[in-house]
């Protein structure tokens, strides 16, 4: 439906004006009533927790409906200059309790389903995570949407509606097997709608150029297969404030259902075919790319989220300004998560050429002030590059645009640098070869005023290694924002029992201001205080153990006073899940020769889930489980080590883990990881972390204190210096540990019915090739985790440790990275938003 294309009647403006919405216990129950017995037809014989969610939900969005129009309203009146996130990504987990907390009414609704004789804990277990992410990068685009509203910034998120979300990942056998995740299957009570904002993208067709009667050439993108993008959006509260931004995701959906005359003559599947494609973009979140079809969708899923948010906030300037694009870069500014949604440098370029009709320098003026760039990784294989024949192919008019940028700036490169050949090669957009490729990180620095890293170690090695030649040209667009997670819900939310401890003691202002934690250093040498810690960090991991054996099919034998020593992200060799497995049985080979007395009792819990495609990743995921397998069935070894695997790990898991644990790994190969947001989380609930000098617990540790942070391994510098003359074999043969645990290793001691199944994983490991080098911080890791436990076995000492740790997080806040966004990027100017 276009967006312009009105009713004939005029209604009265009475017709949108409707009483507000009371807070009060009795209000909640009768709106709960209505939409549980009128609405969803439900009566005394439904036992189903999710009919009961679904009614407090509609209740719910009720008062944040009232509130998102007079959010709305006032952007709209004040012409402010507004913020677009683009994402592939937003793991925002559940909506239920973020919103309760966010109105303030947690306690008040949970009293009136209290009386209607319904748990609210069940409601809340009830709702399905919305598969809209997969890991740290789309969590913090989950806490930056929060943060925003927070701190009531015109900011809206642009992202894609996945129909599945990552994977459900299920073990059979000790092996990951992926499950469709699809979180939809019920629909979503908390978005809306807006096929009135719908837009065409185009894909394929061919390029054709036109000259008017005055002269001016243009260029038509023709004979395209177009595509629809239905946006639903999702509102998105701010910490009792009345501001509700929004969250926009698109849907593809096919430009006719399908084809009639097909369908009359007998052809059914050719019938829908279009429709089936069509749908395809927005059905899952990260198709498997190991092949030419996956590598397409996933160009397709990139240009469509590109192509409709910027056709979007086109469209919303021209219904106000026409065809003025004057004050477009005063009023507007566009963040790009990452490299995914890059492709919009060149797609705001078209929009504003072809569509718009300015010149080229005016767009390219526009485009170059409005577009900001964030990278989140250094691993040169996730810098997307796409193939210039599929570009070509699929986005034609997108590719012209893309040799025209990279033209104009080789011209620039060369007039810095006369003569710099290599460094001609080195910067351009396209990268030669035997099959040309696009650079989408080099197309991101060009079209964008701002390129920033997420942590201080990650922005220094952007600036002197992955992007030098681009620092060198343009060191003022370079800039660090470190990461930070919103303690709303990573601890006002996932630990209330701290969160009122924390309140009682230091007041409530932590919650929006962090910093606040601060206070609590003193506390940190109170007895009392910290006995009362203790019992809460306690009943956390008690919880944690009830949580795992009601997802277990085994019999668990778990102790509470055990260390809690958790690893929870993503499977991936530079994360180094391998390095923890090593020393887990460095440990149980301890437990079997008797020298464990000077240990303490051990839980180790690992959770995450590996790319469908990437087979070593699945590896790991085999061992952790074929090495619990042995540890926990023999008796000798008893609840003096423990070894779980956490399946299906997602956001709701998270929150109940976080509380719980005692240490947290953070243990990439320095240099590796950009910023890590786990590792935040954890500390904000007090957990103490084990970890390299890698992201940002190089920063972590500053706040908190050597004291207060266990350090191991090689750092980058170490590591680079290393490389050439790496040798797993000589540090093996050095160190009886080690050679101990890689024998059980290669005996097959953990997988006596699978000969040969970890070979891949021990010959990476013991490569001198391996760009983790695990082996290399294998002794100094056993040491540290050494010390670990003769910290813990000092409980008042490590409960003062946990206080630390979380008096210290406030630098760990989305609060601060958000004003520091906008402070230097955005540049946006709070709107408090009025209830009539």
């Amino acid at each position: 439906m276009p967006r312009n294309k009105f009713i004939k009647s005029k209604p009265k403006s009475s017709i949108f004006i409707l009483s507000e919405q009371g807070i009060k216990k009795q209000n909640f129950i009768d709106d709960f009533k209505q939409y549980y017995v009128h609405l969803l037809g439900r009566d005394e014989n439904c036992r189903s927790p999710y009919y009961a969610g679904v009614a407090l939900s509609q209740a719910i969005r009720d008062r944040l409906m009232e509130r998102w129009k007079a959010t709305h309203k006032t952007y709209k009146e004040s012409g402010c200059r507004r913020a677009y996130y683009l994402s592939m990504e937003y793991l925002m987990g559940r909506t239920l309790s973020n919103a309760m907390l966010n109105l303030g009414i947690t306690d008040t609704v949970t009293q009136a389903m209290y009386d209607l004789g319904i748990e609210m804990e069940e409601l809340i277990a009830s709702e399905q995570d919305a598969g809209l992410g997969n890991g740290g990068l789309g969590r913090l685009a989950a806490c930056f949407m929060d943060r925003c509203a927070t701190l009531q910034l015109p900011v809206i998120g642009y992202g894609l509606r996945y129909e599945y979300g990552m994977f459900t990942q299920i073990i059979v056998n000790g092996e990951q097997v992926e499950k469709p995740d699809h979180w939809l299957r019920h629909g979503n009570v908390w978005e809306i709608e807006r096929l009135e904002y719908s837009h065409r993208i185009k894909f394929g067709g061919q390029t054709k150029f036109q000259t008017n009667a005055k002269g001016k050439q243009r260029v038509l993108w023709v004979d395209t297969h177009d595509v629809l993008a239905v946006p639903f959006d999702t509102p998105i509260p701010g910490y009792k404030n009345g501001t509700v931004n929004t969250l926009r995701l698109w849907k593809a959906v096919a430009t006719e259902d399908f084809n009639l005359d097909e369908f009359n003559a007998g052809e059914y599947a050719e019938a829908v075919t279009a429709k089936i494609a069509a749908e395809n973009i927005t059905m899952v979140l990260y198709p498997n790319d190991a092949n030419e079809n996956g590598k397409e969708l996933r160009l397709r899923q990139q240009y469509f989220l590109a192509s409709a948010s910027l056709q979007d906030v086109i469209a919303h300037w021209t219904d106000v300004n026409g065809k003025n694009f004057e004050k477009f870069i005063e009023k507007n500014c566009f963040q790009l998560n990452d490299t995914h949604p890059s492709i919009a440098v060149a797609e705001l370029m078209r929009l504003l050429v072809d569509e718009q009709h300015l010149s080229w320098d005016e767009a390219w003026h526009i485009t170059r002030s409005t577009m900001a760039y964030t990278n989140h990784t250094l691993l040169p294989e996730a810098l997307e590059k796409w193939p210039v024949s599929l570009m070509q192919r699929l986005l034609p008019r997108l590719m012209q645009i893309i040799f025209e940028i990279n033209a104009f700036f080789m011209a620039e490169v060369s007039a810095h640098w006369p003569g710099d050949l290599e460094r001609l090669r080195r910067m351009s957009i396209i990268e030669e070869g035997d099959q040309q490729q696009v650079r989408m990180a080099h197309l991101a620095i060009v079209g964008s005023f701002s390129v920033n890293g997420v942590a201080q170690l990650h922005s220094q090695l952007l600036q002197q290694k992955l992007f030098t030649d681009f620092f060198a040209l343009w060191p003022e667009k370079f800039n660090n924002k470190t990461n930070g997670v919103t303690p709303r819900r990573w601890l006002a939310a996932c630990n209330p029992e701290l969160a009122n401890l924390i309140t009682e003691t230091i007041g409530n202002r932590w919650v929006t201001d962090l910093s606040e934690l601060k206070k609590l250093e003193s506390y940190a040498e109170n007895p009392h205080f910290r006995k009362r810690w203790r019992a809460i960090k306690q009943a956390a991991k008690q919880r944690m153990i009830d949580y795992k054996k009601e997802k277990s099919e085994v019999e668990l034998n778990l102790n509470v006073d055990a260390l809690f020593d958790v690893q929870v992200k993503r499977i991936h060799e530079y994360k180094r899940q391998l390095l923890n497995i090593l020393h887990v049985i460095h440990l149980y080979i301890c437990i079997k020769k008797g020298n464990f007395e000077e240990r303490v009792p051990r839980c180790v819990l690992i959770g995450g889930k590996a790319a469908p495609g990437y087979a070593m990743a699945k590896k790991i995921i085999k061992l952790i489980h074929n090495v619990s397998q042995v540890i926990n069935s023999d008796p000798e070894v008893g609840d003096k080590l423990v070894l779980l695997f956490l399946p299906d790990y997602r956001v709701s898991a998270m929150e109940k883990i976080c509380p719980g644990a005692d240490l947290h790994e953070q243990i990439s190969t320095a240099g590796k990881e950009a910023s890590g947001t786990g590792n935040m989380k954890f500390m904000m609930n007090g957990a103490i972390t084990i970890g390299t000098l890698d992201g940002a617990n190089i920063e972590i540790r500053e706040e908190v204190g050597d004291e207060n942070f266990f350090l191991f391994g090689l750092t980058e510098a170490e590591i680079e210096a290393r490389r050439d003359h790496y040798d797993p074999i000589s540090i093996i043969d050095q160190d009886e540990d080690l050679q101990q645990v890689m024998h059980l290793l290669k005996s097959g001691h953990f997988n006596q019915f699978e000969p040969g199944i970890f070979n891949d994983l021990i010959n990476s490991i013991t490569s001198p090739f391996d760009p983790w080098m695990t082996i290399a911080d294998f002794r100094s890791y056993i040491d540290v985790q050494k010390s670990v436990e003769n910290a813990y076995r000092d409980q008042d000492h490590w409960t003062k440790m946990s206080i630390l740790n979380c008096a210290n997080s406030g630098k760990f806040s989305s609060d601060r990275t958000l004003l520091e966004y906008n402070r230097e990027i955005w540049k946006l100017k709070p709107q408090s938003a009025k209830l009539k």
